[in-house]
């Protein structure tokens, strides 16, 4: 049976596959905002059919946790762009 666990140190934490180092997250945006089909996430990942559709129970269970990693995610590459040199102007 499919199971959703936390490591310290792996994925930073983040709620995965039992066994895999694919976050509950991942899943989660590849069938809701990617729009794929728990099929394709399965044949892609390589996971079972009941690993991804335990992966979207969690996500869809624990909605201030997905939040919290979206919100982080999007801190990190914030922080990455501002810290990105842009590119020089190409003058002929």
């Amino acid at each position: 049976m499919a199971e959703i666990v936390k490591t310290d140190g792996v994925l930073g934490g983040k709620a995965r596959v039992k066994g895999r180092r694919i976050s509950v997250y991942q899943i989660g945006e590849m069938v809701i905002e990617g729009g794929f089909s728990p099929e394709r996430v399965s044949d892609e990942l390589d996971l079972s059919l009941g690993e991804v559709y335990t992966a979207l129970a969690y996500y869809y269970e624990h909605p201030d946790e997905v939040e919290e990693v979206r919100e982080r995610r999007q801190e990190y590459f914030e922080k990455l762009r501002e810290g990105s040199p842009s590119p020089e102007k190409v003058s002929h």
